[in-house]
């Protein structure tokens, strides 16, 4: 810790420079490194690497779920209603939207959305089509979807959608691969104003839907390839909001203009796991699993590639927002505890005996050697593998550190082409999000097909069953009783390694901005990279006077 503290004082001393002059009202944001820029505005599939906030900013979804508030706020829709068997639910648009062309915002362009995801099996990642029958627009404000079974939680996966034009898209050849440069959207900035490798700007709608909205002129991004350079940017005055995990960051950020640099960092970010890729022996062996999780250091992680922002994880690997659906008993699972002796145990009734050499070797007499990889310019998970590397190797496990650009291991990731892997989780506004990409064999995909998630590829059928009878009730004690019993599979189970809850970065430099979100003001999430919450900030964000 001591040297990536002394790093980063050099840095800031070796490269200190002025707060450049800038054009008023215009927002510069840090939320992506990358050394170079790639036009994508595609906001439908995940793997085509949009620009952000393309999702939630360029596009816009019905209604938003914030889990700083724990409440749904209505967005391009006014309201839902479900039919008294909740098998259709109906969206009520908000009349008046315009899409950034000029064109009206209707129920059409919602359908058609959603059919362009039943028509690219690619585009439709959360599996939508797996309990809608049909999607329509009953008249010009009003589109009802049809489920072909109960699916409570169908409600966030359609909510939260972004929507795109029919006058548009429907002349676009293939959705998958469409970069989208000139996006026509209904959010508060579609004008593509500025865009080169290392820097793109965007402006604001001119037909946007809330009127005076959004304040902020527009949005900068400078290409940073590291955290390092990204945070010098942001310690330095450059950056006005920032999504960085900043060392030290109340003495390196906040203390050098405590009146304007604020952060806010709630254990609301994903979890981040060591994922084991399951379908290959001898990962997909329970007791191999819970060995290597039981050979970390957790404390210690949390400390040196955290510094101390967040906490271990538990044995139900949810994050703080998740806190009333926690099960105490779930929670107390011995595998997340680091036990050397313990793993070592398990390691020899799992087959995998020491040599005199202290390796562990499989059957055919090769040392168990394990890839760990990870992306290369961020700098806390970079400092976690390594930990985590260390911890296995005195499990007699050969772990090797591997890094790799976001691309290549995102890509790498998506397609279960690794052996373990320190990624994130997908969360909503239900523990039933997480579960379910964490367990259920319908999120299962074959090894070298792109997985949304579960990108161990792991299933379990008594967890599904737990699942489907959640999908089913909208009664609250039920819902608690079988998300309980799905924590304690997961337990039993340990498909993935839980590292610990991610905490949701977020800085703020309100010397030109007010408006940010704050632990007292928590209205959303400070964190860029929580979308939608994005959408609630852009649109609240005012330049301050002068």
């Amino acid at each position: 810790m001591r040297v990536a503290l002394w790093a980063l004082t050099l840095l800031l001393v070796a490269c200190k420079v002025e707060p450049r002059p800038r054009p008023p009202g215009v927002l510069f944001v840090s939320v992506e490194q990358q050394s170079a820029w790639v036009r994508n505005f595609n906001p439908l599939f995940a793997g085509a690497g949009s620009r952000w906030p393309t999702r939630a900013g360029v596009y816009e979804c019905l209604e938003i779920f914030s889990p700083a508030v724990g409440q749904w706020t209505p967005w391009l829709a006014t309201g839902h209603a479900w039919s008294e068997d909740r098998r259709t639910l109906r969206f009520t648009l908000r009349p008046g939207v315009r899409w950034s062309d000029g064109r009206p915002f209707t129920a059409d362009d919602v359908a058609f959305t959603f059919q362009l995801l039943k028509q690219h099996a690619a585009l439709d990642a959360g599996g939508v089509w797996r309990f809608v029958e049909d999607v329509r627009a009953e008249d010009a404000h009003t589109v009802a979807f049809q489920f072909s079974r109960i699916y409570i939680p169908g409600f966030a996966e359609l909510a939260q959608q972004p929507i795109v034009p029919r006058h548009v898209w429907e002349k676009v050849a293939d959705p998958v691969t469409f970069t989208n440069p000139r996006p026509v959207a209904t959010g508060p900035f579609t004008e593509v104003t500025v865009f080169r490798n290392q820097v793109y700007e965007l402006g604001r709608n001119p037909h946007y839907w809330q009127p005076g909205k959004p304040a902020v002129s527009a949005l900068r991004f400078l290409a940073f390839p590291t955290n390092d350079q990204a945070n010098l940017a942001l310690v330095e005055g450059e950056v006005d909001w920032a999504g960085n995990f900043v060392p030290a960051v109340d003495r390196t950020f906040v203390a050098r203009d405590p009146a304007h640099h604020g952060r806010w960092f709630p254990l609301y970010g994903s979890t981040v796991f060591l994922y084991p890729n399951t379908t290959l022996p001898p990962l997909d062996d329970v007791r191999v699993r819970k060995a290597l999780s039981m050979a970390l250091d957790r404390e210690r992680l949390v400390e040196i590639a955290m510094y101390g922002y967040t906490r271990p994880a538990d044995a139900t690997a949810l994050n703080d927002a998740y806190a009333a659906w926690r099960d105490a008993d779930a929670a107390q699972g011995a595998w997340v505890k680091h036990d050397l002796e313990a793993a070592k145990r398990l390691l020899d009734e799992a087959g995998l005996k020491e040599g005199p050499d202290g390796l562990r070797r499989k059957a055919d007499g090769q040392p168990l050697a394990l890839d760990i990889e990870v992306v290369g310019g961020w700098s806390d998970w970079v400092r976690a593998g390594q930990v985590v590397a260390r911890d296995l190797r005195k499990l007699g496990v050969q772990a090797q550190l591997r890094t790799y650009e976001f691309g290549a291991w995102y890509a790498r990731l998506q397609k279960g082409e690794f052996q373990l892997a320190i990624s994130w989780s997908l969360d909503g506004p239900t523990p039933y999000t997480f579960y379910k990409w964490q367990l259920s064999p319908r999120t299962v995909r074959p090894v070298g097909e792109v997985a949304a998630s579960n990108w161990h590829r792991f299933g379990d059928e008594e967890a599904d069953e737990l699942l489907t009878r959640f999908e089913r009730t909208d009664a609250e004690d039920e819902q608690r009783a079988l998300m309980a019993a799905v924590q304690r599979r997961y337990s039993e189970l340990a498909p993935s390694i839980p590292l610990f809850p991610n905490p949701s970065w977020g800085e703020s430099n309100s010397r030109r901005f007010t408006g940010f979100p704050t632990e007292q003001n928590p209205y959303a999430r400070l964190s860029p990279h929580a979308e939608p919450d994005s959408l609630l900030v852009l649109t609240s964000l005012a330049p301050r006077e002068p």
